[in-house]
């Protein structure tokens, strides 16, 4: 008798097109709503305000969204196929044209009603993530019923899952170095639509043997994909046309970089240039401005030969701090080479700061000023002016803690002199005097005064050293706003913007971050 011999296990069964096509749809699927995530959190911040609170809130609703999708999905018994292509073509379409929808809304509402511009933007984010929501639970089912044979539930959920992140990952590293540098948020969110479309289009391909109404379904998918070709060809001229509505003015140069969206615009009273929708100087009187942050400090040391600025890409510190003829070199520590090659190589920028950027006393450096501080412990200076932008989310914050300017210390020469722009004093009282009180718990002198400076109001700045500011016997001549006698002035605080009191800002707290937000908020209500 033979005996039995158990038979050999079946191979491995062969992976299908179609199962395949499906996880490789959903790592689109992943990618395209994260992007509309990134994008919506974006938008909130450029549009209202580089905001921790815009960017949380508008994260958490969509996330609380794609929850409410995923929830609704159970409702969803029959033609799973055709109601999965459906989701993607509204997906595609709600999710893409919508940054474009928010600059044209923003562009067309009056700049002191913004509250119907919160209504549609939030309400865009819920719509988006719950369709985005019912797309990932669809899928699981349309492959549990296409391929039950092959899956289990845990292998089921580990696959796409898989996946699922894999998409996600590749988008949160693509999105801010590559998409918006290149595309720009309105394209970025467009195209993306335009993938989710591809992805409605294989499955109408795939599963066309089984869907009801063929025809409607490919006119459908067809007539998406013509919306969103459309807009894309159009996305430039209708963020053109949204910018000069909303600046005012003409746009003459308008870019996205890795950090940050930079308008430079140009009416009857001269240049603007815009950070993330935030005025950093007006042409007509950024002479105030520049002056009282750097010659204080300059001229109350006497000869100084090294300079350090940190920030202040458009070159205009840069050009005060060259006035004095006993400077050897002046450093500047720029966060985004966007900046500095736009106001060094572009004629109108470069004549604004009288071509200090490429002067040869000029050494320009691209990298985060945290960092480069820690490393480069042997690098010290006689005069450092700080000229960052407000601390209005904590990666800013971070550059008004008690740790950078200890780091700030390390590098200022015995004699030396940092001066730090520090908001308005006026309408940001409690935020400016906090960082009074961090520069003083470092154990440096801290000497606040202010400016008028029309684009902006009055503004403070704060001279921290480790010996005690004394009035400069004299200023470089032709300066257009400072003068000896004024200097007196400038010390003075009223008493609606005299000091109170604060506590310092550290990197573990972070209080300027949520005391700056509150108070500028209270001005945009």
């Amino acid at each position: 008798m033979t005996p039995l011999t158990p038979e050999a296990p079946d191979a491995t069964p062969r992976v299908a097109p179609a199962e395949v096509l499906l996880l490789a749809s959903v790592f689109v699927i992943a990618a395209c709503g994260l992007v509309y995530e990134l994008a919506a959190g974006a938008l909130a911040s450029y549009l209202l305000g580089d905001s921790v609170l815009q960017f949380s809130t508008v994260i958490g609703s969509y996330l609380a969204a794609m929850g409410l999708g995923s929830w609704l999905s159970r409702f969803i018994e029959r033609q799973l196929v055709a109601q999965f292509l459906r989701i993607e073509l509204l997906v595609g379409l709600a999710g893409g044209l919508m940054p474009a929808a928010l600059f044209a809304a923003h562009a067309s509402l009056p700049a002191a009603s913004m509250g119907p511009f919160r209504i549609l933007m939030y309400g865009g984010v819920v719509l988006v993530g719950t369709l985005v929501g019912l797309e990932i639970p669809l899928v699981m089912r349309i492959l549990k019923r296409q391929f039950s044979r092959r899956y289990g539930l845990k292998d089921l959920v580990a696959q796409v899952l898989t996946f699922d992140y894999l998409g996600a990952l590749v988008v949160a590293v693509a999105f801010p170095l590559l998409l918006v540098p290149h595309l720009g948020l309105v394209r970025t969110g467009i195209f993306f639509g335009l993938l989710n479309a591809a992805v409605a289009a294989w499955a109408l391909w795939m599963f066309r043997g089984e869907l009801p109404r063929l025809r409607s379904h490919i006119v459908a998918c067809a007539a998406v994909v013509l919306v969103l070709a459309g807009a894309f060809a159009q996305s430039e001229r209708l963020t053109t046309w949204a910018e000069e509505r909303f600046y005012g003015e003409a746009v003459l140069f308008r870019e996205t970089s890795a950090y940050q969206r930079i308008v430079v615009s140009r009416g009857a009273g001269g240049v603007r240039l815009f950070l993330n929708g935030n005025l950093q100087f007006h042409s007509k009187d950024e002479y105030r401005y520049h002056e009282a942050l750097v010659h204080p400090a300059m001229a109350a040391h006497g000869a100084p030969k090294r300079v350090l600025v940190l920030g202040g890409g458009d070159g205009m510190a840069v050009r005060e701090a060259l006035k004095y003829p006993s400077v050897e070199q002046v450093t500047l520590v720029e966060l985004d080479p966007r900046m500095t090659t736009l106001f060094s190589q572009q004629p109108l920028l470069a004549s604004l700061n009288q071509q200090s950027l490429t002067n040869p006393k000029v050494k320009i450096v691209n990298a985060d000023a945290f960092g480069w501080l820690e490393q480069h412990p042997d690098e010290m200076f006689d005069v450092i002016v700080v000229d960052f932008p407000d601390p209005s989310n904590f990666a800013i914050g971070k550059l008004y803690t008690t740790s950078f300017y200890a780091l700030l210390d390390q590098h200022l020469a015995a004699s030396g002199y940092a001066v730090v722009q520090t908001t308005s004093p006026l309408i940001a009282r409690h935020s400016f005097w906090t960082v009074a009180a961090t520069v003083e718990a470092v154990g440096l002198t801290a000497t606040p005064y202010h400016a008028h400076v029309p684009s902006f109001g009055e503004w403070g700045f704060i001279i921290a050293s480790r010996r005690p500011w004394h009035r400069p016997a004299a200023l470089p001549s032709g300066l257009r706003f400072l003068t000896l006698p004024g200097l007196d002035a400038l010390l003075d605080f009223p008493p609606d913007m005299a000091r109170v009191p604060a506590e310092p800002n550290r990197l573990s707290n972070q209080v300027l971050v949520h005391t700056f937000e509150e108070e500028w908020g209270r001005v945009h209500q």
